[in-house]
């Protein structure tokens, strides 16, 4: 197995670890960071460090995989999923805490399920939707939304600027759109004439 395999397969591997931090309550935490009015439990801070850890090695995984000809159906298969996974689990997470309505989880992740099954489409007519300028857009939002819900909106806190929530909207929107953009520009791949 080569190494953006074994840097995809960590990714996936830092999801349980990112989640166990996040919704089990140990006990033994000490108090949480107090600065001011501003709070943060250590749980959520180390779950922020490990989701920045696992959002990075995305970047990292493709182009080593790129740049050094080591592109495998394996790697094919896990990158798009270990990407998935990690942003459905920080979200469905981020939920049960009470920090992100449900319906923007459920339009993000909708959209993966669905850009997703339009690749499936066309891998079956042996074609290629490659990432559009708005999904890498997408991807960058969503990661700085999730991350100012896991830090409790920090700094912005400090001069009460719902930032966190601007941005997930931002996320939510962006999401959507490019989710759209990819079905407007591949409609040949759905046949639609023949339904």
């Amino acid at each position: 197995m080569n190494l953006p395999n074994r840097i995809t397969i960590a990714r996936i591997c830092l999801i349980p670890i990112m989640m166990v931090f996040l919704l089990v309550d140990f006990g033994f935490y000490p108090s949480p960071l107090r600065w001011y009015s501003y709070e943060l439990p250590y749980n959520q801070l180390i779950a922020a460090i490990i989701f920045i850890i696992a959002a990075s090695t995305d970047g990292i995984d493709g182009f080593l995989a790129r740049k050094h000809n080591m592109v495998t159906n394996l790697g094919k298969l896990l990158d798009p999923l270990a990407d998935k996974l990690l942003v459905a689990a920080i979200l469905i997470s981020l939920v049960e805490m009470g920090k992100c309505d449900s319906w923007i989880a459920v339009i993000i992740i909708s959209r993966e399920f669905a850009v997703t099954g339009l690749r499936q489409v066309a891998l079956l007519e042996g074609k290629v939707v490659a990432a559009s300028y708005w999904g890498k857009v997408k991807t960058v939002v969503q990661i700085v939304a999730i991350v100012l819900m896991l830090i409790n909106n920090f700094p912005f806190e400090f001069i009460n600027v719902p930032f966190d929530v601007i941005v997930t909207w931002a996320a939510a929107l962006i999401t959507l759109y490019s989710g759209v953009d990819y079905f407007i520009k591949n409609k040949s791949l759905l046949n639609l004439s023949n339904s």
